[in-house]
């Protein structure tokens, strides 16, 4: 499993649909999930650090999740299905519980979890960007989102006769 980095959420233009941007820790792949309103909104004042005065859908399950006594111990991003990313939430290293990847991502950062990919899944739908010593990574994020689109992450049609790899 590789752990991923959470980049940071914006708004992809010209559809207006939010993207959440992970990075292979020690790599080069990103690993872009297109993701709803709400939940960009609860992984921004996640990274932000921003604490409402009531406790928000993601807070109150970290707060369930640490008055049991229990605890977080992974956020897996398991699978991309027909173009959708499946997580699992880990407890106590034991237990698996099937999650939507932008909550399971908007969950680690409020619990302070290592988000994993496997290297099937960063192969077949991560992205290989050349590294830029000059630029932080934000502005790098930036630049991606300013030239990609979700048509870029769509597989090539087989052409009949064609056997697959």
């Amino acid at each position: 499993m590789k752990v991923l980095d959470v980049l940071g959420v914006r708004v992809e233009m010209p559809t207006n649909h939010p993207i959440v941007l992970l990075r292979e820790r020690g790599g080069d792949r990103y690993l872009p999930i297109w993701i709803g309103a709400a939940e960009a909104t609860a992984i921004a004042y996640a990274q932000q650090g921003i604490e409402p005065p009531r406790p928000l859908t993601h807070d109150l399950l970290k707060n369930v999740i640490e008055g049991l006594g229990h605890r977080l111990t992974e956020v897996r991003i398991a699978a991309l299905k027909d173009g959708v990313f499946h997580a699992a939430l880990v407890f106590d290293g034991a237990v698996e519980i099937s999650s939507r990847s932008s909550d399971a991502i908007a969950l680690a950062l409020r619990t302070g979890t290592e988000i994993t990919a496997g290297e099937s899944l960063l192969e077949e739908a991560g992205v290989t960007m050349a590294p830029e010593e000059d630029d932080d990574e934000v502005e790098r994020f930036r630049e991606f989102l300013d030239h990609v689109s979700a048509e870029d992450f769509e597989k090539p049609e087989e052409k009949p006769g064609e056997a697959e790899a």
